[in-house]
């Protein structure tokens, strides 16, 4: 497998962890409460830490000398190959922890996987991760079961962001070709695996706080191909602002 497809199979896992990381970075300062702020804020710090050890090992294996900065600030919107979930906006407290869940479930069920990968440095940062997305579903799992199950608004709201966002949870199970390559290597994971048992936890969590699963069987995709919603232009320009303002700056 050359470096180039193992390089895009990383992007394909760190884009979700940074452009996720940025969301809930978005909201310091915007908690329902400093306790939950704080527990948000330390989330996206978990997530940002996660994707420096994925860049940081891109650039290694890339031959254009890449540093971790060039990969996170300095690609086009269709470089990233994160899915569509993780870039939606933060529109209400509901909407967002049901963004989280439905990203977490998957993330812990990726890195479990992903330990045991033929490529020691990604098994090493799946097993480093792991203790932290273990705590990020539980966290965002509660969540769920006290919005779904608290008040009438509580459990509207987060109802919505459910109907709202299932259309976008199964890209996460759709394979590139990157990531079969990967996967016949022994590096990477066949995340279609993962669907069945991702699914029942799902359904698990929603059940126990009294939410509706959606019927819908309309699923939209295209961000790990690159193509993404109206909302990642806005993420990145934030994202990247100082990078490109200031090409170059050390602190």
């Amino acid at each position: 497998m050359k470096n180039e497809n193992i390089i895009q199979y990383i992007y394909g896992i760190a884009d979700n962890a940074l452009v996720l990381g940025q969301r809930l970075s978005e909201l310091c300062g915007h908690g329902p409460n400093l306790e939950t702020d704080i527990a948000l804020t330390n989330m996206a710090l978990d997530l940002l830490g996660q994707t420096r050890s994925y860049y940081q090992y891109a650039a290694q294996l890339s031959e254009d000398e890449k540093t971790e900065d060039d990969i996170a600030f300095l690609r086009i919107e269709r470089q990233y190959k994160n899915v569509l979930l993780v870039e939606q906006p933060n529109r209400h407290f509901g909407y967002v922890i049901t963004r989280q869940f439905f990203y977490d479930v998957f993330h812990l069920l990726l890195l479990q996987e992903l330990q045991n990968s033929k490529d020691e440095t990604l098994s090493a940062i799946a097993k480093k991760a792991i203790k932290e997305v273990s705590y990020h579903q539980r966290f965002s799992s509660d969540w769920i079961k006290r919005l779904g199950d608290g008040t009438k608004d509580s459990h509207q709201k987060v109802q919505d962001a459910v109907d709202g966002l299932w259309g976008f949870t199964d890209e996460l199970f759709h394979m590139t070709e990157d990531d079969k390559m990967a996967f016949e290597s022994g590096i990477g994971v066949d995340v279609t695996k993962l669907k069945e048992t991702y699914y029942k936890r799902i359904g698990e969590v929603l059940e126990e706080a009294t939410l509706t699963i959606p019927e819908t069987k309309w699923f939209q995709k295209g961000g790990k191909q690159g193509i993404h919603s109206e909302h990642m232009g806005y993420l990145l320009a934030d994202l990247q602002y100082m990078q490109r303002t200031y090409p170059n700056m050390k602190w």
